[in-house]
């Protein structure tokens, strides 16, 4: 798949479901991916590890991310970093945005 220059706006790509995680993959490479996620209130990823480094960018509302149990409150505008192979979750104790940003070397 080619990528072609186009200015989107993200938070307007991906709209929120009651009781639902909503995702629409942006960018899907062999060697990363960009996911943009809409988590409803009282959803969430439940505990799990992954091979390669993650980065979550919030674009709206506020997440609770767990990573190898210490948990961090991540709102609007500010990101974190995942590192590989440690366990993480993510909670949404409201409504919440993110675009998921996986490295995959």
């Amino acid at each position: 798949m080619t990528l072609e220059p186009e200015v989107m706006k993200v938070s307007g790509m991906v709209e929120y479901q009651d009781g639902s995680v909503v995702s629409r993959t942006l960018i899907d490479k062999g060697t990363g991916t960009v996911t943009l996620f809409a988590f409803a209130k009282d959803q969430g990823l439940s505990e799990h590890t992954a091979p390669f480094d993650a980065m979550v960018h919030i674009i709206d509302g506020e997440a609770e991310i767990i990573i190898s149990g210490k948990k961090y409150n991540v709102k609007n505008g500010e990101m974190i970093i995942m590192p590989a192979n440690e366990p993480h979750a993510l909670n949404a104790t409201g409504k919440f945005k993110m675009i998921l940003t996986m490295i995959r070397s």
